[in-house]
C-alpha cells in the first residue's frame, strides 16, 4: 500500500497545481488536493517501516476519508456540468469531483488492503 498511496499523493499534488493555473491562480483554495499529497507522499515513505506501517495506513485512510468528505459537495456540480448546465466555477467543480472520486478508489483500496493483512494475520 506504500506505492499506492505515494502515487495518489503525486497525484493529488499534480491535480492541485493544474488546478492552480487553469483557475488563472486566482486563488490559493484550488491548491488543496496540492496540500493532501504533500501529507500522502510521506504517509507513503513511512509505510515501508514495517513497525510504523499500520499506523501510517490508518492516518492515510483518515485523510483519504476527510478528501473526500472535502470535496463531495463538487460532485453534483460536476454532474450538472456534464449535462450542459452551467455552474460557478467549473474547473473547481471537476478538480472537487476528480478529488472525491479518487478519494473514493484509495479508501477502497486501504481498506482492501486492511482486510488482506488480516487475513494473513489470521492465517500466520
Amino acid at each position: 500500500m506504500d506505492r499506492t498511496t505515494i502515487g495518489f499523493g503525486i497525484g493529488f499534488i499534480l491535480l492541485g497545481v493544474v488546478s492552480y493555473f487553469a483557475t488563472d491562480r486566482v486563488s490559493v483554495t484550488a491548491l488543496i488536493p496540492a496540500f493532501f499529497g504533500i501529507v500522502f507522499v510521506p504517509l507513503g515513505l513511512v509505510m515501508r517501516d514495517e513497525a510504523k506501517a499500520k499506523h501510517a495506513g490508518h492516518a492515510a485512510a483518515l485523510l483519504g476519508v476527510l478528501g473526500l468528505i472535502g470535496s463531495a459537495r463538487g460532485l453534483p456540480q460536476f454532474l450538472s456540468l456534464m449535462q450542459g448546465g452551467e455552474v460557478e466555477r467549473p474547473a473547481a467543480a471537476v478538480a472537487q469531483a476528480v478529488m472525491a472520486v479518487a478519494c473514493v478508489v484509495f479508501v477502497a483500496l486501504g481498506a482492501k488492503s486492511f482486510r488482506d493483512a488480516r487475513i494473513a494475520r489470521e492465517a500466520a
